[in-house]
């Protein structure tokens, strides 16, 4: 039966060897009819590849009778059993596929209903063996391995291999080594690629689907917090406060047996008279023994390979050794005998230091005080500090939300513009982006002449105006973003400089932008003489200060934007520099060196105070918007807490990161504070700070930000708070900036 004739005789109804009063097994809608007449899917061929050599358009119910007779005579023939095996399922396929696609051709008979489960097969098992799950050891006796669904025999294929044609065969075949025997069937199988994988890894010890994760985070249902409310709320049975009935019984049975004398109760104790022992003070061993506390003598160290008659080889010493040993202290020998090889026992000399080292031991136990350690029973739950739930201490940060991708090398260092709209971000890719927040767009890119080190949005909302430190120089930048009245405004009053009639001396050059530069939006040029590191701003936006690689009095400079005026405020150099920070409300200046802060008194030109950090070399200083406290970073991986009206000692030393730390950040409105380092993570922290002068700060890690990947061993380079969001920005040597929220 051809794939095409079957379809044609079914459904268009004008085939060859049908009848027009045929009618098909289910009516098609016509448009459904026309389409599917006209070309074969891919499933109604696959279904038909078994059927293309049958000879005819469709079978009637006579002539499948004819040819189940001709098969039955067949199989009463010589045929072996795997022949009547492969005849029966042949015969079944194609009595299935004639009733699914085929027409009845008898007028008088109903069309037969379609069984549903003609063509349910499964992959797990062969349904052709009904016989059940039960031990196949049951027929072994037997010809045949099970019963069809008609009830008939399947018999066993014939396996007459012997070890030659075994062999023959595990060398010949290259599925050799994937066949097995189905012993529910006899078949052999021959294995697929997963479910080889499958048992390699069953083999293993590996769980059997690809995809399941055994070290998933385990989810904590009972956790060791004991809560208010019961996990079950199911109210008491009645019987628990209704008195048992069974009870009352063995009650009343033992007073009967009581007052019937069977069960007698216990005799009192008679009393005694108290004695004691006279002697038991002078036993060591008693409790009320004088000796209480008595200690005994620590145990000599068992004697080890080097003091044996016949030591090994290696313990004995070479005669370099010897005469090193000779050499020495005897305090500082690590030995006071020389291993020595003796033949047996009896050539073993008396050792000629035995009393005097007897005689030592006797002074060690007579003269050194032995005390007995007390143990002190704490629980261990007052150990572990009562700090609160990280849930509790919400908002902070704890997602990515945004991907921040355009620059080509590492980011070194960003700001977030007074009003958190924009974000500016530097690159040793020799340009400056800026950003919107919100959306992760670039709307302006700054190209400059080399790595940006350092910039700074300046703090004050009604001027827009960004430092950029780059080379030797500091870029004043208005961007022109947001309102055009503000960036109109920030350039009227830089154009209203008037340049006093004396020049000054300083140690800086200022110069006005001109031609592409100011285009770009460059308005002010402040040129420094070497290499700069850092540029911030002062709270009220009008003084800058900047950080050179010198280790000249000139390392620290202090601009003031609307005078184009810069000083050095030291006479002398007190080590390299490596951050400088402003008080946001006093005049206090921060100068961080290697491993000490200085904060100085700007009114009074002195120092006020020398903050010992207690690390290797510091890298970055924050300071809490109150001004009382202040966070450093350094490169061994600490971070320090300083309570600048504690002491000048850190008050917390915080050691979480496993790489330096680049750079710490305070929020300006939340209590969080953040700290980035090379090991790619970015650890928020809530630090609380009380306005009761009495109470410490509370410091608590909340959450650990993943995100960045590590470039050339170098991962988070900075961190910057939004102005008023509990949203952290990172940058790092990826190349990219990232906001968790």
């Amino acid at each position: 039966m051809k794939a095409a004739g079957g379809e044609g005789s079914s459904r268009g109804g004008g085939g060859g060897g049908s009848k027009s009063s045929s009618r098909p097994l289910f009516i098609l809608p016509l448009e459904e009819q026309e389409g599917q007449s006209d070309d074969l899917t891919d499933s109604d061929e696959s279904l038909f590849s078994g059927l293309e050599d049958s000879g005819s358009d469709s079978i009637t119910e006579d002539e499948e009778e004819d040819h189940d007779s001709g098969v039955e005579e067949k199989s009463e023939g010589a045929l072996p059993p795997e022949n009547m095996l492969a005849e029966e399922v042949s015969k079944k396929k194609m009595r299935s596929h004639c009733k699914i696609k085929g027409t009845e051709h008898n007028p008088q008979e109903e069309p037969l209903l379609q069984n549903e489960y003609v063509e349910d097969s499964s992959d797990e098992e062969d349904i052709r063996n009904t016989v059940g799950n039960i031990p196949m050891e049951w027929y072994q006796d037997f010809p045949h391995i099970g019963y069809d669904l008609d009830g008939k025999k399947i018999y066993r294929p014939i396996r007459t291999k012997d070890e030659l044609d075994k062999f023959l065969e595990k060398m010949e075949s290259p599925d050799y080594w994937r066949t097995v025997q189905d012993k529910m069937t006899g078949v052999d199988i021959k294995l697929s690629d997963e479910q080889v994988d499958l048992v390699h890894r069953l083999q293993r010890g590996q769980f059997g689907d690809v995809n399941f994760n055994p070290y998933e985070p385990a989810i904590d249902f009972f956790s060791s917090q004991v809560m208010i409310h019961p996990v079950t709320n199911r109210p008491a049975d009645k019987r628990s406060f209704i008195p048992s009935l069974i009870e009352k019984e063995k009650v009343s049975k033992l007073v009967h047996a009581i007052k019937m004398g069977w069960i007698k109760p216990r005799k009192p104790k008679e009393d005694m008279p108290a004695f004691y022992d006279l002697w038991a003070q002078e036993d060591p061993n008693s409790i009320l023994g004088r000796h209480k506390m008595h200690v005994p003598a620590p145990k000599l160290p068992l004697p080890g390979h080097e003091e044996s008659y016949n030591p090994p080889p290696e313990y004995l010493p070479t005669e370099e050794e010897k005469l090193a040993w000779e050499q020495q202290e005897p305090s500082e020998r690590k030995l006071n005998f020389v291993p020595r090889r003796h033949d047996c026992l009896r050539r073993v000399p008396a050792y000629p230091r035995f009393i005097h080292e007897r005689f030592e031991r006797c002074l060690d136990l007579y003269l050194c005080p032995r005390q007995r350690k007390m143990r002190v029973n704490v629980d261990p739950e007052d150990l572990i500090p009562k700090l609160p739930k990280p849930r509790d201490l919400q908002p902070f940060p704890t997602v990515q939300a945004l991907v921040y991708r355009g620059h080509t090398n590492l980011v070194r260092c960003l700001s977030v513009s007074p009003s958190g709209q924009w974000l500016a971000s530097g690159s040793d890719d020799g340009t400056v982006k800026f950003w919107e927040v919100c959306t992760a767009r670039c709307v302006k890119t700054l190209p400059v002449e080399g790595a940006v080190k350092s910039l700074a949005w300046n703090p004050n909302p009604t001027v827009c105006l960004v430092g950029i430190a780059v080379e030797q120089s500091v870029l004043l930048v208005n961007p022109s973003l947001g309102d055009k009245l503000l960036y109109g405004a920030t350039d009227q009053l830089l154009d209203a400089y008037v340049p006093p009639e004396e020049e000054r001396p300083q140690p800086v050059t200022w110069e006005e932008a001109t031609g592409e530069e100011r285009s770009r939006g460059v308005r002010l040029i402040v040129r420094h003489g070497k290499p700069l590191k850092q540029v911030t701003w002062h709270a009220k936006g009008d003084y800058f200060a900047t950080v050179v690689q010198d280790n000249s009095h000139l390392q620290v400079l202090i601009h003031q934007a609307s005078k184009r005026w810069s000083q050095a405020p030291f006479r002398r150099s007190k080590g390299q520099v490596q951050r400088v920070l402003f008080h946001p409300l006093r005049p206090f200046f921060f100068v961080a060196t290697q491993r000490f802060i200085r904060v100085y008194n700007l009114l009074k030109q002195e120092l006020t105070k020398k903050l010992h950090a207690n690390c290797q070399w510091v890298s970055s200083v924050a300071l809490h918007p109150a001004g009382d406290n202040l966070i450093c970073g350094s490169y061994d991986s600490k971070l320090a807490w300083f309570d600048l009206d504690l002491s000048t000692k850190p008050y917390r030393v915080l050691r979480h990161h496993k790489a330096a730390l680049r750079a710490v950040a305070f929020h300006p409105h939340y209590p969080l504070f953040a700290s980035g380092s090379d090991d790619g993570s970015v650890i928020v922290c809530h630090g609380m700070v009380y306005n009761d002068l009495l109470q410490n700060p509370l410091i608590v890690p909340v959450k650990v930000l993943k995100g960045h990947a590590l470039t050339h061993d170098l991962g988070v380079l900075d961190v910057v708070f939004h102005p008023s969001q509990p949203w952290v920005f990172s940058a790092g040597a990826d190349a990219t900036v990232r906001l968790f929220t």
